[in-house]
């Protein structure tokens, strides 16, 4: 009973832990996605910017 008890705790820490890393992993994947969006608009704002002064 008690090795039952032990091996369905570490599952439960186990799948914590990945549960855990995915959500973090998906909110970096977010703010990946937003950071690559603002330095995109910077980028062609940049590029719009000289071509009009030129």
């Amino acid at each position: 009973m008690n090795i039952a008890l032990v091996i369905i705790v570490i599952v439960a820490i186990v799948l914590a832990i990945v549960g855990g890393l995915n959500a973090a992993l998906n909110w970096l994947l977010w703010v990946a996605i937003i950071v690559g969006v603002i330095a995109l608009i910077a980028f062609l704002f940049r590029v719009i910017s000289g071509r009009n002064a030129a």
